[in-house]
């Protein structure tokens, strides 16, 4: 009788039974952007190595990163930066001791998704009306 749903259980707690919190969203976040920077860091190096290596290259690599595919890569990378800049001055106020109850916590990882689409806001607004 004790063996009867022994087949059906899950081995191990999975995500689907935990509640979402900002707490775990921003772990998660924080790896997925330390990540998705990479790619623009490669074509960031591309850029150098272009512009060193001769003018019909590096006019093929400004064209693409000034398309609207770069430049949407580069307004992603910049929020991914961003949202990673936050969230790291979050884990060094953690190491000081700071904000480390619950509400302090959830509301830390608000503002620095915030912060992310307001410093990322302005900073297109720059790019693109070039203040």
């Amino acid at each position: 009788m004790a063996d009867a749903n022994r087949g059906n259980r899950p081995l191990s707690p999975h995500l689907t039974i935990y509640r979402w919190q900002i707490a775990m969203f921003m772990s998660i976040l924080n790896r997925i952007t330390g990540m998705a920077m990479i790619p623009c860091v490669i074509l960031i190096v591309w850029w150098f190595v272009a512009a060193a290596t001769g003018q019909a290259h590096f006019e093929f690599v400004d064209w693409l990163a000034t398309s609207w595919l770069g430049l949407l890569l580069l307004f992603c990378t910049l929020w991914a930066f961003w949202v990673h800049l936050f969230n790291g001055l979050r884990h060094l106020a953690w190491d000081l001791a700071w904000w480390m109850e619950m509400p302090q916590v959830n509301k830390s990882g608000w503002t620095a998704i915030v912060m992310a689409c307001v410093v990322n806001t302005i900073f297109i607004y720059i790019l693109l009306v070039g203040v």
